[in-house]
């Protein structure tokens, strides 16, 4: 008598379990599978490979027992006749994939399995589920009674690939990333006595690149392969090297500075480049994930081109600083610099004044882009006499300026007649009118200010003008 009512009260238990059970006999597999291993078969995994019909024979082997009412809510059967009858309607398509894993685990003797897949509703409606599988105690060399479950999962896969197509569309560069393997880096410095990682990587600096070793990418979307010029998620990340290389390591080391320091979230701009070898100004949004704070497992980092806005500025920059005309300094530089350089100066500096011979004459008779063209030739000798150190600069219609740091009064005059010898190499490229300049010269003592320089090497320079007047005026 109790054993009927143990019976009835697991047989309640089945029926009414919330979850969909069924009761299933694999033997059939189970024989198809001895027939292989008789053949000699001893991989099934490559026996599929060659014969994958042979998943719908095993598939045709699975024998329904019975099913409980959530089974048949689950997929919406009127009764388990129905449902039974119709298995090919819930076992296909999608299917094949996840049986496929089922199979290969029975080969290997596993006597339960878990994993994800599709069934289909008898009125078609396609279902995610989780499936588990396990071969009942006493059943293990028969597979007669197997007890499946089967979870609806839809909702939660539904709301995945949501977030997966927001991932993956996004307009801007993702990248998922874990960093466990930097956090467990960073715990063994702490434990060695390390408290200042700045310090250290001062005199470490080679745990910079061990440090990018050691953080795995684990996706990235389609604006990131588009931004670095990849044919493919593998083809990106398999030439990482080649994307964060040169300036990159100078960012990345204060990035591990403020993880060090707790900063789970921060913005940089750098540079990275694409797989064509394109430097791309980028700004970085860093951020540990909620929840892996300790571990730093899931990291996800946006990454937008600022290319645009970066060269935008600097064109920005360049017209605040440079005189269109002739792409010098212009004055309010020169002025800038003037003072900087006078708190910073070392002895000597050293002022070339120059100033152009007969722009008027030139605009009155030829007219101004006769002028115009003198003033940028007398630019071109300027720019190829001295360097990006000095400072050369347009300070007025035909004015120009030279500051140079720590040159003597003698190297200035050397200069000077370097830039003659340009003026005259000049003439001959260029028809008339012909490039004349007065230049004079002059050089700072301790207790003179750049100013007081610059007027004597204005003085010097109206001299050389009156004197090469005066001897025109002679000849």
């Amino acid at each position: 008598m109790k054993n009927n009512i143990d019976e009835e009260h697991f047989k309640t238990l089945f029926e009414h379990a919330p979850i969909s059970l069924w009761e299933e006999d694999y033997s059939g597999i189970k024989g198809l599978f001895d027939e292989l291993r008789q053949q000699g078969i001893r991989s099934l995994d490559s026996y599929l490979d060659q014969n994958p019909s042979f998943i719908e024979e095993c598939v045709k082997q699975m024998k329904v027992l019975d099913v409980n009412q959530q089974t048949l809510v689950m997929l919406e059967a009127k009764s388990k006749d129905e449902l039974i009858d119709n298995l090919n309607d819930v076992f296909r398509d999608g299917m094949s994939h996840h049986f496929r894993s089922e199979l290969l685990a029975l080969w290997n003797g596993d006597l339960n399995w878990s994993g994800e897949g599709i069934n289909y509703t008898l009125t078609g409606a396609p279902l995610d589920i989780l499936l588990h599988w396990r071969i009942l105690p006493g059943h293990e060399q028969t597979w007669k009674q197997v007890l499946v479950s089967i979870e609806n999962i839809t909702t939660r896969k539904v709301a995945e690939r949501r977030f997966q197509n927001l991932f993956e569309s996004s307009p801007i560069s993702l990248w998922e990333e874990d960093y466990s393997a930097l956090k467990s880096h960073f715990d063994l410095l702490r434990a060695q006595g390390v408290t200042d990682l700045q310090d250290y990587l001062n005199h470490h600096p080679e745990t910079v690149t061990h440090c990018t070793s050691l953080i795995k990418v684990l996706n990235v979307n389609q604006k990131t392969l588009e931004l670095f010029e990849a044919r493919s998620k593998e083809h990106l990340l398999s030439n990482l090297d080649q994307v964060f290389r040169d300036e990159m390591s100078d960012h990345f080391a204060h990035e591990l500075v403020d993880l060090w320091n707790g900063k789970l979230a921060y913005e940089r701009e750098g540079i990275n480049y694409s797989l064509n070898g394109d430097p791309i100004n980028i700004q970085l949004d860093f951020r540990v994930m909620p929840g892996y704070e300790e571990s730093f497992g899931w990291v996800l980092v946006s990454i937008q081109d600022i290319t645009a806005r970066k060269k935008a500025e600097e064109y920005l920059r360049y017209l605040g600083t440079r005189d269109v005309m002739t792409g010098l300094y212009n004055r309010g530089y020169f002025e800038e610099m003037l003072v900087k350089l006078e708190k910073e100066r070392k002895e000597p500096v050293s002022v070339i004044i120059a100033d152009l011979n007969n722009l008027k004459r030139t605009n009155d008779s030829l007219g101004h882009q006769a002028g115009d063209k003198l003033i940028r030739r007398a630019a071109e000798v300027f720019t190829a006499a001295f360097n990006s150190d000095q400072i050369v600069a347009r300070i007025g219609g035909d004015e120009f300026v030279m500051i140079l740091p720590d040159t003597t009064g003698e190297v200035a005059v050397e200069y000077i007649k370097q830039i003659h010898a340009l003026i005259k190499l000049n003439n001959k490229y260029y028809r008339e009118p012909e490039l004349s300049i007065s230049l004079g010269a002059a050089t700072s003592k301790p207790d003179m200010t750049l100013e007081k320089v610059i007027n004597m090497a204005d003085d010097t320079m109206y001299r050389y003008k009156s004197d090469l007047k005066q001897r025109r005026k002679d000849d």
